[in-house]
């Protein structure tokens, strides 16, 4: 996935279907210039990560 498109999934109030390492995944955060998301699986909200934005698979 490329930074522009996480972003819009990022700020739209609809939810998108993403995946990351195949788990489906929320958006919380995208830092562009560095190319990190902020994620939480939708099995474990509290569990947070930061990951590559390249590593996020929209389905």
């Amino acid at each position: 996935m490329n930074a522009q498109r996480a972003e819009e999934i990022a700020s739209s109030p609809i939810m998108a279907n993403v995946t990351y390492n195949e788990e489906s995944i929320y958006i919380e955060h995208v830092d562009q210039q560095n190319g990190i998301a902020t994620i939480h699986s939708l099995d474990e909200p509290n569990k947070k990560q930061s990951v590559s934005i390249t590593s996020l698979n929209e389905q």
